[in-house]
C-alpha cells in the first residue's frame, strides 16, 4: 500500500512539471504520442526485462557450472570433513592436552543443550524448520528494506544452512561481482544441503564448524573455554552468549568486552522471547545478571605434563604418518580428530608437577640468596653472548643482515619484555640481553616415574616452565653425570660376581698411581675403619666405591648395566664408581626398576592406543617383549635392603625425620662434582621415581656440598611428591604397598656390622665370638656429668620447687 501511494506521489509530480513545460516542448510531446507506437514502447519493456532474466540465467547456470569456481558435489557434501584437534588422554580419562591447527572438537545432536538452539534459531533464522535453506521472504525484507530503503536495521536474510555453506565453503575474491557470487554458490550449496541432511543434523554441522572467539572453532571448545562446560551443560544466559559473539566474534568477545557481550546477549534473549522459546519475566530477570566466565584457555605450553606432550607428539607424527584411512590417504594428526591414550597418571602426574614447583620455588629463592649480586657465571661475558646469539632474536636479526656490532646494540636497547618468576609473568623493560642473564639464574628439574612391573611412565616433568625453557631434561637425549646414584649398579653388579655383602673394606685414602695419581675423597672427610657393603652404600662411601669396582672390574660393571637398560657411553675408568659417566634420567629410572621388580627388567613405555574420532582402534601398543630376568632375585634383595638401609639411616634420613614417610621405601641420593647436579632415585614396590635438578650449564651451581647435594635438591620434590600420594586413598595400592619379605639366605647374608674400627686383629676376633665389649664407663667424664646436671638444677627454678617440697 505505501509503495502504491509513493508511485502516485511521483506520477502526480511528473504531470505538473510538464504542464510547466514550454508551448514547444509540448508540441513535441503530441507529434510523438501521434507518430510513435506505444506497443513498440512496451514490448522494448518487455525485451529488456526478457533479457535479463536471460542473462540472469545465464549467471546462475554459469556459477552452477563452476565458472565461478567449482561448487562440491552431492558426495562430497555427504562427506564433510572439516579439521578436529587430535585429543591426548591419561590412562584415567583425564584430557591431557590436544594437537590442532584449528582447535576443534566434534560433537553430535544429542551433546548440544536446547538452550543453545533455541538461541541460535530465535537470532539467526526464526523460520529455520520452515524453509528449504532458501528464506525468501528474509530475501525480499531485504531487497526492499536494506537495499532500497537504506534500513540497516532490517537483518540479513542469510540462513543459517547458508551461514553453514559459508563455514565450509569460505568466500574468494570475485571483483565486483565478489557478493553476488558468493550469495549464489552459498544458495545452492544451502539447498544441497537441506536435500541431504535433517534439519538437527544441520544445526549439528553448524555448531561443530562455526568460529567463536580466541581462536575457538566449535561449539564444545567455546563451551569449555569460556564457561568450562561441556555444551549439553550451558545455561541459557551462556548459550546467549556464545550465540551472541556469532555476530562478530572479536567485537562481542565477553573476555575482551564483557560489557558489550553483555549487551548483544541480551539482544538474544530478547528474540528468544520474540518467538515463543522464553517466557517475558525470565528474560527480563537473565537481563539483570552479569556475565560470569569461568576462562579456560589452555596453549601447547599449559596444563599437565607439558613436556611428555611435545616429546609425545614427535614421535605420534611418525606413528600416524603410517596408518591410513580407508580412501588409501595417511592420517593427520592435527586434522584428523584422533583420540590417543597414554599410561600417564594424571593424578599422580599433578602431585609430582606440584611438589615439583613447590620446592623449586623455594630452591630458587635460596639460590638468588646464596649468590646475592654476583653472577653464578663469573665474570665471563662471552658466556652470556654465546647463548644470546643462540636465541631466535639474534637469528632473525642476522637474517636482516645487521651486522655483530648492531645486534650487539640491540640487544643492549631496553624493551618491554615479559619474563619468567615463580610468582608469574612479569613485564619489564630490559634489554634482551639481561633478559637472557635472568633467566639463566634458575635451576632446572627433571621428573620421571613408572611402575616398574608394567613398565607403565606414570610421571614425566621436563622442565620448570614449557614456555620459557623448552630443554626436556627427561628425553634419552639429555645426559648428566649421575653421581652416587650409580653406587647401586656397582654394588649389585659386585653381589652378582660372588663378592658377599658381609665383605669388609678398608676407608683408607688411596692415590692410584695407575689412573694419573687419582685420589677419590670422601665428602666428610673422613677416612677410618673399615665397611661392608651395606654400611659404605649407606653412608656412600667414595673410597669403598672405588675399590669395590677395581675388584669386581671396571668391564664387568659396565656390561652389567648395559643389562639393566644402560645404553649411554661409559668410559672403562674407576670414576665411574662415583658417577662420573653422563647417563639420562630416562635410563636410570628404567635400571632401578629392574631391583624394585626383583630383577626383572622392562621397557618404558607410554603410549597405549590410537583410535579414530569414531572411537575405532587404528593401533595398539604393547611392550615388544615380556619381562627379562637380568639379575638374580636374590640380588636385587639385597640391594633393595641396602637402599631401605639409606633411607632409614643414610643419606636420605630426611624422607623418614623431614617428611614424616613410614613407606617401604628405597632410595639413593646423588651429587656430582662442584655440586653442579642434585639427584634421588627411589622407588616403592609398585613405583620407581628419579629426580634430577641442575642448572642447564654445569659451571652454574651452588658452591657448597649442604645446598648442592641431591638430599638438598632433588630429595625434597620426592618427599613432597609422596606425602600427597599418601593423602590419596584412590591411590593407596601404590602408597601402602609393602617389599616381599627378602628370603632367609638374603637376611644371613646381611647379618653383619656396618662398620668396624681400626682395632687390633685380636680385639676384632673377640668382638667377633662374644660379641661388642661392654664399653669402660669413664670415671673423669661421669664425675663432669653429675657436676653439670648439679648446676642445672639449682639455676632452674621449677627444679628448685619440686626440691624444696
Amino acid at each position: 500500500m505505501k509503495l502504491t501511494n509513493n508511485l502516485q506521489n511521483v506520477l502526480t509530480y511528473l504531470r505538473k512539471k510538464l504542464k510547466q513545460f514550454p508551448a514547444k516542448a509540448r508540441h513535441m510531446g503530441e507529434y510523438l504520442r501521434t507518430h510513435f507506437q506505444w506497443k513498440w514502447l512496451l514490448l522494448g519493456i518487455i525485451g529488456i526485462f526478457l533479457f535479463g532474466l536471460l542473462c540472469a540465467f545465464g549467471f546462475l547456470l554459469a556459477v552452477h557450472q563452476g565458472s565461478f569456481g567449482k561448487l562440491p558435489s552431492s558426495e562430497e557434501l555427504s562427506h564433510i570433513q572439516h579439521h578436529e584437534a587430535s585429543e591426548i588422554y591419561s590412562a584415567d580419562g583425564l584430557l591431557l592436552g590436544k594437537y590442532f591447527i584449528q582447535e576443534r572438537t566434534n560433537i553430535t545432536y544429542e551433546q548440544l543443550s536446547k538452550n543453545v538452539t533455541d538461541a541460535l534459531v530465535a537470532t539467526e533464522d526464526a523460520r529455520f524448520f520452515e524453509h528449504n535453506g532458501i528464506d525468501y521472504k528474509s530475501l525480499f525484507r531485504v531487497f526492499f528494506k536494506t537495499i532500497l530503503m537504506q534500513d540497516a536495521s532490517s537483518g540479513g536474510g542469510s540462513t543459517i544452512t547458508q551461514q553453514l555453506a559459508k563455514n565450509l565453503y569460505p568466500r574468494e575474491a570475485y571483483g565486483i561481482f565478489a557478493l553476488l557470487v558468493s550469495k549464489v554458490k552459498e544458495a545452492i550449496i544451502a539447498n544441497r544441503l537441506e536435500e541431504m541432511y535433517s534439519k538437527e543434523e544441520i544445526l549439528t554441522l553448524y555448531f561443530n564448524t562455526v568460529p567463536f572467539g580466541d581462536h575457538s572453532f566449535g561449539i564444545e571448545t567455546a563451551a569449555e573455554r569460556f564457561f568450562n562446560k561441556k555444551p549439553i551443560e550451558l545455561n541459557v544466559a551462556e548459550a546467549a552468549v556464545l550465540v551472541g559473539m556469532l555476530k562478530a566474534n572479536y567485537t562481542y568477545n565477553p573476555r575482551l568486552f564483557p560489557e558489550k557481550s553483555q549487551e548483544r546477549r541480551n539482544v538474544v534473549l530478547s528474540q528468544m522471547e520474540k518467538y515463543g522459546y522464553l517466557e517475558s519475566s525470565v528474560k527480563d530477570s537473565l537481563q539483570q545478571l552479569p556475565i560470569e566466565l569461568d576462562y579456560q584457555y589452555q596453549t601447547h605450553n599449559e596444563g599437565l605434563a607439558t613436556y611428555f606432550r611435545e616429546h609425545l607428539r614427535q614421535e605420534l607424527q611418525q606413528q600416524v604418518a603410517s596408518l591410513q584411512k580407508e580412501d588409501g590417504t595417511p592420517y593427520n594428526l592435527y586434522t584428523d580428530g584422533l583420540k590417543i591414550y597414554t599410561t600417564i597418571d594424571s593424578r599422580a602426574q599433578t602431585m609430582a608437577e606440584k611438589a615439583m614447583s613447590s620446592h623449586m620455588e623455594e630452591l630458587q629463592k635460596l639460590f638468588f640468596q646464596h649468590w646475592k649480586n654476583r653472577t653464578p657465571w663469573g665474570k665471563d661475558e662471552s658466556f652470556v653472548w654465546k647463548l644470546a646469539q643462540q636465541s631466535p632474536r639474534y637469528q632473525q636479526l642476522q637474517k636482516q643482515g645487521l651486522k655483530e656490532k648492531q645486534i650487539r646494540e640491540v640487544f643492549e636497547q631496553p624493551v618491554k619484555t615479559t619474563i619468567f618468576t615463580w610468582q608469574g609473568e612479569e613485564e619489564k623493560e630490559i634489554s634482551p640481553l639481561d633478559s637472557v642473564k635472568h633467566h639463566l639464574h634458575f635451576l632446572h628439574a627433571g621428573v620421571l616415574a613408572m611402575d616398574p612391573k608394567s613398565g607403565a611412565v606414570k610421571v614425566w616433568i621436563g622442565g620448570i616452565n614449557h614456555k620459557y625453557f623448552k630443554y626436556d631434561h627427561v628425553n634419552t637425549q639429555t645426559k648428566r653425570q649421575v653421581g652416587s646414584t650409580f653406587k647401586p649398579i656397582v654394588y649389585a653388579a659386585a653381589l652378582e660376581n660372588g663378592i658377599s655383602p658381609c665383605q669388609y673394606f678398608s676407608n683408607e685414602l688411596v692415590s692410584y698411581a695407575e689412573y694419573d695419581d687419582w685420589t677419590p675423597k670422601n665428602s666428610d672427610g673422613n677416612y677410618e675403619g673399615k665397611y661392608s657393603l651395606t654400611g659404605a652404600l649407606t653412608k656412600s662411601v667414595n673410597t669403598v666405591s672405588v675399590k669395590l669396582i677395581l675388584e669386581n672390574g671396571i668391564d664387568n660393571t659396565i656390561q652389567f648395566a648395559r643389562k639393566l637398560g644402560i645404553e649411554s657411553d661409559i668410559e672403562p675408568v674407576p670414576s665411574i664408581a662415583l658417577g662420573a659417566a653422563n647417563i639420562s634420567l630416562y635410563e636410570m629410572v628404567n635400571a632401578y626398576s629392574v631391583f624394585a621388580n626383583l630383577g626383572y627388567q622392562v621397557k618404558p613405555h607410554y603410549l597405549l592406543r590410537i583410535e579414530d574420532k569414531h572411537g575405532k582402534v587404528l593401533k595398539n601398543f604393547r611392550p615388544a617383549t615380556s619381562p627379562q630376568k637380568v639379575v638374580s632375585t636374590q640380588t636385587a634383595q639385597l640391594i633393595t635392603e641396602m637402599l631401605k638401609s639409606v633411607v632409614d639411616s643414610g643419606t636420605a634420613a630426611s624422607l623418614r625425620s623431614r617428611y614424616g614417610l613410614r613407606n617401604d621405601i628405597a632410595g639413593k641420593t646423588g651429587t656430582t662434582q662442584s655440586h653442579a647436579d642434585g639427584w634421588f632415585m627411589g622407588y616403592t614396590p609398585h613405583l620407581v621415581m628419579g629426580v634430577w635438578v641442575g642448572s642447564d650449564y654445569p659451571n652454574i651451581h651452588f658452591r657448597s656440598i649442604k645446598l648442592g647435594q641431591g638430599a638438598t635438591m632433588a630429595l625434597p620434590i620426592w618427599g613432597k611428591f609422596m606425602q600427597q600420594l599418601n593423602k590419596d586413598e584412590s591411590l593407596k595400592a601404590v602408597s601402602r604397598a609393602r617389599f616381599k619379605r627378602p628370603s632367609g639366605e638374603v637376611l644371613r647374608l646381611l647379618d653383619c656390622p656396618a662398620f668396624k674400627d681400626n682395632a687390633p686383629f685380636m680385639a676384632n676376633f673377640f668382638e667377633s665370638l662374644f660379641g661388642p665389649r661392654k664399653k669402660e664407663p669413664n670415671v673423669k667424664q661421669a664425675k663432669k656429668k653429675r657436676k653439670r646436671n648439679q648446676r642445672r638444677r639449682k639455676s632452674h627454678p621449677r627444679i628448685k620447687f619440686r626440691k624444696r617440697r
